[in-house]
């Protein structure tokens, strides 16, 4: 059943070609195969002679374990034979999460407990403004990573399609900053230690995400999140600078 569902998109991918198989990354012309009346059959790999995808068979919560232990199977399950177009509304509200955190922050860093000062606080515009802040770092990050890619590997970025991707990937692989809201909410003694190991997580989301989609090694992928972060910490000292808080 969950094959037959897939059977319009995978017309629609094969028709770009745009499947791999998550074994050993080479493109694959299908998934599987249609023999009619409910017979179907995962196709196998040329290469490798492993199935192209066994998670079309899966369940989506099992894909999404494999995702949190952040195999490259499952990453390029979901990145090369998935059509998952969240990534855009994913970002939007990753960045509300981080937003709201260092909202909330911010409003019990104030040892002043007039009402009007609470009222101050309470308005829109320092969520919004902690909102742009946080955006700006994000694109900072980003374009931190591109930049080193770009230099390093500038055949890997030849066309938009290939920016457009390595950015899909890395925004879907940045879901673990969803975990920021529960974190702050059951607020514990060791938040700051749960908020750090949270940072660490998606970072190993996003190297594992710059690995799969440009097929690297390993040491490449975690040089460009330096840099990316680099270039983060820079924005954020600029915004301290300027005496803004953060």
């Amino acid at each position: 059943e969950a094959l037959t569902g897939r059977g319009v998109l995978s017309r629609a991918m094969a028709a770009l070609g745009a499947y791999r198989c998550i074994e050993c990354n080479r493109e694959a012309a299908e998934l599987y195969r249609d023999y009619q009346r409910g017979v179907l059959r995962i196709s196998i790999c040329k290469s490798c002679q492993k199935p192209v995808d066994k998670y079309i068979e899966y369940d989506p919560v099992i894909i999404l374990i494999n995702a949190i232990l952040c195999k490259a199977q499952a990453y390029r399950h979901i990145l090369f034979n998935t059509k998952i177009n969240i990534h855009g509304k994913l970002c939007i509200f990753c960045l509300l999460c981080e937003a709201y955190l260092r909202w909330l922050q911010l409003q019990d860093s104030s040892q002043n407990t007039d009402p009007d000062d609470l009222i101050r606080y309470a308005k829109e515009w320092d969520f919004y403004r902690m909102f742009g802040i946080a955006s700006l770092e994000q694109t900072s990050f980003l374009v931190g990573i591109f930049i080193t890619l770009w230099w390093m590997r500038p055949e890997m970025l030849k066309t938009k399609s290939d920016f457009i991707l390595l950015l899909k990937a890395l925004l879907l692989s940045s879901y673990g900053k969803l975990l920021l809201i529960p974190a702050v909410i059951w607020e514990h003694d060791y938040t700051p230690l749960c908020l750090a190991f949270i940072k660490v997580f998606v970072l190993i989301s996003n190297s594992q995400a710059i690995r799969v989609t440009l097929n690297l090694n390993r040491v490449l992928p975690w040089l460009a999140i330096f840099f990316g972060l680099i270039l983060e910490n820079g924005v954020v000292y600029l915004f301290q600078k300027m005496g803004w808080d953060v």
